[in-house]
């Protein structure tokens, strides 16, 4: 066989993203492995949609080409919530996405992107890495031909964007929310109807009425997303995602089936990206939190202690329903809420500590 000729049946040196119309049918075949990642994020949203793209493309350059991406994004080849059926089916190998949208499916998956007064970005990784999530969290997507690993962050995410102050827990009594995961359970014991839609239809649902409030993520996002047009309290620190961690699923036998060598690159790409979007918004959040004040009039409001307490107390009956769920579940929060309290506690008397005094110091 002529080299040339090799090449082009084997597909070696090609690069970039392909086309997503190219790749029919998984395929691992020889030394050439071809890809289909789904998202929740629509195409090139800031963010969360271009991280999972960076992290898609990180794949193939890692691989110098030899893992061959198609990325999908919502809407693209299955609706964003569609994407768990898809991978655990095997029709695309791969997802990323916020996994607490699967919690209907079993309430474990909440914890492996957040849960009411859970864990910042740095205790998460540490639960994961060092504290047992990753071994709970195979264990729980095992159990739906699912494997998981964390690729990306958003931080600890704003309160929400609401048409009314919000003085009292009273105040969310009938409110119509945007907000999933178990945050949506706690508003609910305050009254409110929590509501779970893409976020590319939160601005729709906002501006005609048909929600009253929304939690997005930040205010990088969120002024991208020109809630400000919608609605004028923007609260800033909510409870119900103090650290999102964002997750990249693969069809467990696909991952199974690869070599180690495959499995570290792509475990690679996805840490690689899992501290690129958390600077990321860490980077662009302030300056658009002062734009959201300055440029287009919004009220920025601090949910005050006694709304504070009260979804303390709706997120312990929260817990203590998810617990009585399975002993899968009441594991999962048990070793979270260890985590928690270790990683927490050494936070507290180490950089809490440093920062309240630092940031009294010098006015921030």
């Amino acid at each position: 066989m002529k080299r040339r000729d090799f090449i082009k049946k084997a597909g070696i040196g090609a690069t970039g993203v392909v086309a997503a119309s190219t790749l029919a049918t998984p395929a691992i075949a020889q030394d050439r492995i071809e890809m289909a990642i789904v998202a929740t994020w629509g195409r090139d949203f800031p963010g969360l949609g271009t991280g999972a793209q960076r992290y898609a493309q990180t794949i193939q350059d890692i691989s110098g080409g030899r893992i061959q991406v198609s990325y999908y994004a919502a809407n693209e080849r299955v609706g964003a919530f569609d994407s768990f059926d898809e991978v655990a089916s095997g029709n695309a190998q791969g997802y990323h996405a916020a996994d607490y949208y699967w919690k209907g499916r079993h309430p474990g998956w909440a914890y492996f992107t957040a849960v009411p007064f859970g864990m910042t970005f740095h205790e998460i990784n540490a639960w994961i890495r060092y504290g047992g999530g990753q071994e709970l969290w195979d264990e729980l997507a095992g159990g739906f031909g699912l494997k998981c690993i964390m690729a990306g962050s958003t931080g600890a995410q704003a309160g929400g964007w609401f048409n009314k102050e919000i003085n009292s827990p009273d105040d969310f009594n009938g409110l119509k929310m945007r907000m999933p995961g178990l945050g949506g359970d706690v508003i609910g014991k305050l009254g409110a109807s929590p509501v779970t839609v893409p976020g590319g239809q939160i601005y729709e649902n906002l501006v005609s009425g048909a929600i009253d409030a929304t939690e997005w993520v930040g205010a990088w996002n969120d002024e991208i997303m020109k809630f400000y047009e919608a609605a004028k309290f923007y609260y800033t620190g909510g409870m119900h995602e103090p650290g999102s961690m964002i997750a990249a699923g693969f069809n467990a036998k696909f991952w199974n089936d690869l070599s180690d060598t495959d499995k570290a690159i792509i475990s690679a790409a996805a840490t690689q990206e899992n501290e690129m979007m958390m600077t990321e918004y860490m980077g662009k959040s302030g300056a658009a939190l002062a734009r959201l004040k300055s440029d287009h009039g919004i009220k920025i409001r601090s949910f005050n202690d006694d709304v504070w307490d009260a979804m303390a107390e709706a997120a312990d009956e929260v817990f203590e329903e998810t617990r009585a769920h399975s002993d899968l579940a009441n594991r999962i929060h048990e070793s979270f809420a260890k985590s928690m309290k270790d990683t927490g506690g050494w936070l507290s008397i180490t950089e809490g500590a440093y920062l309240a005094q630092r940031n009294r110091i010098y006015n921030i």
